[in-house]
C-alpha cells in the first residue's frame, strides 16, 4: 500500500522599504536545489503553522517574530503539499544566514530583481507585485 505524507509548510514573506527577503537554498539540498526561496520550513509535530515560522525565522536567521495574526497571503493544497506563506514586516534582531547549510546566500531584492532570479515557486511573482506594488 502507498504511503502519502502530505509536508506541512510555513514560509515568511519579510517586506520592507520596497524589497523582499529571500535565501538561496543550497545546490546540495534534495528538494528544491539551488533556487530563491522564502525562508521557513516544515511543520514539527504538535505545532501550528504560526508556531513553525516563529521557529523557523529564529533557526534559519536569528530574528524573533510575533506569530502572525490574520490570514496567510497564500495557502495551496496539492499532492503531498500544504504551503502556506505570510507576511511579515516587523522582527527582533538583525537577520544573519543562521543556517549555512541549507542557504549559501541571502539577499534583499527588488521587486523587478526579484523577478529575474529562478525561484522555488511559481507562485511568488504574484506575490511579491501583490506586497511591493
Amino acid at each position: 500500500m502507498e504511503e502519502h505524507v502530505t509536508h506541512h509548510v510555513s514560509c515568511g514573506l519579510l517586506v520592507r522599504a520596497g524589497r523582499v527577503f529571500l535565501v538561496h537554498r543550497s545546490p546540495s539540498k534534495a528538494w528544491y536545489p539551488n533556487v530563491w526561496d522564502l525562508p521557513g520550513g516544515h511543520l514539527e509535530p504538535g505545532e501550528t503553522n504560526r508556531q513553525a515560522l516563529v521557529r523557523e525565522l529564529r533557526e534559519e536567521l536569528s530574528v524573533e517574530i510575533a506569530p502572525p495574526s490574520g490570514n496567510a497571503l497564500l495557502t495551496r493544497q496539492e499532492a503531498g503539499l500544504f504551503l502556506e506563506v505570510w507576511r511579515v514586516e516587523e522582527w527582533d534582531g538583525d537577520i544573519i544566514n543562521a543556517a549555512p547549510d541549507e542557504h549559501d546566500a541571502v539577499g534583499w531584492f527588488s521587486l523587478d530583481e526579484a523577478l529575474s532570479l529562478d525561484l522555488a515557486d511559481g507562485d511568488y511573482p504574484a506575490l511579491f507585485k501583490q506586497v511591493l506594488s
